[in-house]
């Protein structure tokens, strides 16, 4: 089984960036098995189309408006999560709407398609998650790990040892 974990977003829009983020975290923080890619997708669009060709499973990761609180953790899954990007919250939203069409139309969706998202407060310029991202963004990793665990996947946390201390442009999480 093969399975896609991608992140999308823009780091220089705030909350927008979230995805992108949390790729970048759950490699910090986690050990994944060889079967488990996972890929800062950016704001990249049909570029990602190589990507997902040949996956069982693609995982999303992005800010989604679902018109709940700020940092509330969301989940979309199956036909519905093509449905999400038609609600743009930024323009990268366009490129992974357009992703997802393709990929339809030319036979290269995976079967099994699952959108993660958080709820943002800002989408402005700025390089800092809202305080309320901040707070549900562990519960964003932690929902992600544990659908991969439910698929079969062996995700072990890293020993506080190992995990990177380097701090990125964002801060740390």
């Amino acid at each position: 089984m093969s399975i896609l974990v991608l992140g999308v977003g823009s780091i220089l829009m705030m909350d927008e960036g979230v995805g992108v983020r949390a790729v970048d975290e759950l490699k910090r923080r986690f050990h994944f098995p060889d079967n488990v890619e996972i890929i800062d997708g950016g704001t990249s669009g049909l570029d990602l189309l190589e990507y997902i060709e040949g996956k069982d499973h693609l995982v999303l990761i992005d800010a989604i408006k679902g018109n709940a609180a700020p940092g509330s953790v969301l989940i979309v899954r199956g036909k519905d999560v093509p449905a999400q990007f038609f609600t743009r919250i930024s323009p990268h939203q366009l490129g992974i709407s357009d992703l997802l069409a393709t990929a339809t139309i030319i036979d290269k969706l995976p079967e099994n398609v699952v959108l993660f998202g958080i709820e943002p407060k800002t989408i402005k310029m700025g390089l800092t998650l809202s305080t309320e991202v901040k707070e549900g963004f562990d519960r964003l990793l932690m929902a992600v790990v544990d659908y991969l665990r439910t698929l079969g996947c062996d995700i072990r946390p890293l020993p506080e040892d190992e995990i990177a201390r380097e701090e990125s442009i964002w801060g740390v999480m």
